[in-house]
């Protein structure tokens, strides 16, 4: 026995002499990182992320502070990051507007009890979505994201009007193919009126939460952006009376479907207007408390 715990002893040591030494040729070697695919700089059009991407810094020792949000380390050109954006706006959309239709089923009138099926579905599918396709064109899913992204001159202006288009197109197919699931008619206008000071003001206190959940953790935790946000808009679903729809593509699909979670086509233009108001100001607000102060 005592030679067995001789032997493995040598052993482990063996083993960690072994790792000390591969990282000493790494931390020498002028060529350990240059194969490293390197990430495009600010103002090249590429999407700034807004899923983990805290490895660039640490592959180039840039400045956390003169860019908050950590582009792709893979440079995926633009149909592809359309096609990207498509599909988790589209596939958002068959989530809040599924899972909205599967809890009210069944519920059995339990409203608070289909409130929360729908909650969980949507935070725990953002998480989701925000990592599978985060990489490839920053997960925005969110016209409200990708104005702020471009406010703060981190897309150019085309690829801000592409990704808008496709988000609103994509949001409208995905509501269309929650439909198609559960056996509705496809094409529908909701009477769910969502009117009031209250309920406006509720949806620009979401997505000011929203956009500064995104900035802070970007800032400051990249790698659990996915599930800063999920996190986020599961209780923002609780805590807002207008249940946070907080994404403008969202708010005018969710128009387009009379069921638990849709929205009557009168209640949009303030939803919406809200959301970009509250946008505009968590960037503002973060531009000045999270940029990293300057040495004396």
């Amino acid at each position: 026995m005592g030679q067995g715990l001789h032997g493995s002893a040598t052993t482990t040591e063996a083993v960690r002499r072994a790792i000390q030494h591969s990282q000493e040729s790494l931390e020498a070697s002028p060529s350990a990182t240059a194969s490293v695919p390197r990430a495009s700089q600010n103002g090249s059009g590429e999407p700034q992320s807004i899923c983990s991407q805290g490895a660039r810094d640490k592959l180039s020792g840039a400045d956390a502070a003169s860019a908050s949000l950590e582009p792709p380390l893979q440079s995926f050109d633009l149909p592809r990051r359309l096609a990207a954006e498509a599909l988790g706006t589209a596939l958002l959309l068959a989530i809040v507007i599924g899972s909205g239709i599967m809890g009210e089923r069944l519920a059995g009138g339990n409203v608070a009890m289909a409130l929360l099926g729908n909650t969980l579905a949507t935070g725990a599918g953002l998480v989701v979505l925000i990592t599978m396709l985060g990489p490839v064109s920053g997960a925005h899913f969110n016209p409200a994201v990708t104005l702020v992204f471009a406010l703060r001159r981190e897309i150019d202006g085309w690829t801000t009007l592409a990704y808008i288009a496709i988000q609103l197109v994509s949001a409208i197919i995905g509501v269309w193919v929650a439909h198609l699931m559960f056996g509705e008619a496809v094409l529908q206008i909701s009477t769910k009126l969502r009117d009031g000071p209250a309920q406006a003001f509720s949806e620009g206190v979401a997505t000011f939460g929203l956009i500064a959940a995104i900035l802070g953790s970007l800032r400051f935790r990249p790698e659990a952006t996915p599930f800063i946000v999920g996190l986020y808009i599961t209780s923002a679903y609780w805590f807002t009376a207008s249940t946070s729809f907080a994404n403008p593509a969202v708010t005018v699909a969710r128009s387009l479907s009379n069921t638990f979670a849709g929205i009557a086509p009168a209640s949009v233009p303030s939803f919406i207007i809200a959301q970009l108001a509250g946008a505009f100001a968590a960037m503002a607000l973060a531009g000045w408390l999270f940029r990293e102060a300057r040495p004396a």
